[in-house]
């Protein structure tokens, strides 16, 4: 006796989930490929090359709707960029100066982090269990990082202000819910070009034979954002959510075998301990 088809629901949760393991792929590689130049060019010039390759995929799409730049929520545009690009720029130093595990490990923090930003600046009701899920997921954090192992470095602040900033671009992007997906797309990449301009040339320093790499940073990072927003439009949440944190042993894998990064036990465990409170923390 055969079996008849997928339900629907199962078929689009299927492809929801396709669709975001190529985005959390390309991600990797593209964090990747910063963390193998990241020491040798400034983390700002990269985040103006990443958005400047990006806006020239995107050229095409601005020339047939140049109706998309018409912002009616300007501020809230300027402030979502800032934000973004403070977070992409540190961030692209932390993880060149960080094990690719622990940064994408201490990145889980950020529902946490979203939690009391939204409790002091949207007034949004926070339960006692998700503050104590905020507790655990800082203890996870001290065992993760190993302050005793090695010196608390620069790294570890850029990634803090990854974390910080990258957040206050979601409550932003929280409050602009009613603006269309590809004007967020379009204002993101324009405007972190823009901002980031200046001080890439400033910094400037010459890419040389590396220019394959860094365009395809631009290149995997704007076809991550297209298979993300792919996933959310099949999966539902609730398969979406969890399916996420398979990017930890993703990028686990690819620092060890790449950059010969070891995960220790300790940091097992305090990612296992992150994980857990921001899944309970993010529950409804």
């Amino acid at each position: 006796m055969t079996e008849g088809p997928a339900p629907e629901p199962i078929r689009n949760n299927l492809r929801g989930a396709a669709w975001l393991l190529a985005d959390m792929s390309l991600n990797i590689w593209a964090l990747a490929i910063v963390k193998s130049l990241g020491l040798g060019l400034p983390a700002v010039q990269i985040v103006f090359l990443r958005a400047a390759t990006g806006l020239v995929l995107l050229l095409p799409l601005l020339l047939r709707r140049p109706d998309t730049l018409r912002l009616s929520q300007p501020g809230l545009h300027g402030l979502r960029v800032a934000l973004s690009s403070a977070a992409l720029t540190t961030s692209f130093y932390a993880v060149a100066h960080l094990p690719l595990a622990l940064f994408t490990a201490i990145n889980f923090t950020r529902p946490l982090v979203l939690m009391g930003m939204a409790a002091l600046l949207l007034r949004e009701t926070i339960r006692p269990q998700q503050w104590v899920a905020g507790a655990v997921g800082l203890i996870g954090v001290m065992i993760a990082v190993q302050p005793g192992a090695a010196a608390f470095g620069a790294g570890h602040l850029a990634l803090v202000g990854t974390v910080l900033a990258g957040t206050g671009a979601v409550i932003v992007t929280r409050r602009m819910r009613e603006e269309a997906p590809l004007m967020m797309m379009v204002s993101y990449t324009l405007g972190l070009a823009l901002v980031t301009a200046l001080p890439a040339a400033w910094a400037w320093t010459p890419v040389g034979e590396a220019w394959p790499l860094v365009l395809m940073i631009g290149v995997f990072a704007q076809f991550a954002q297209f298979c993300f927003l792919r996933a959310q439009f099949w999966g539902d949440t609730g398969v979406l959510a969890p399916l996420g944190y398979a990017s930890l042993p993703l990028s686990a894998g690819v620092g060890y075998f790449l950059f010969d990064e070891a995960p220790t036990l300790g940091f097992g465990f305090g990612a296992v301990l992150i994980i857990a409170a921001s899944i309970f923390a993010s529950r409804r």
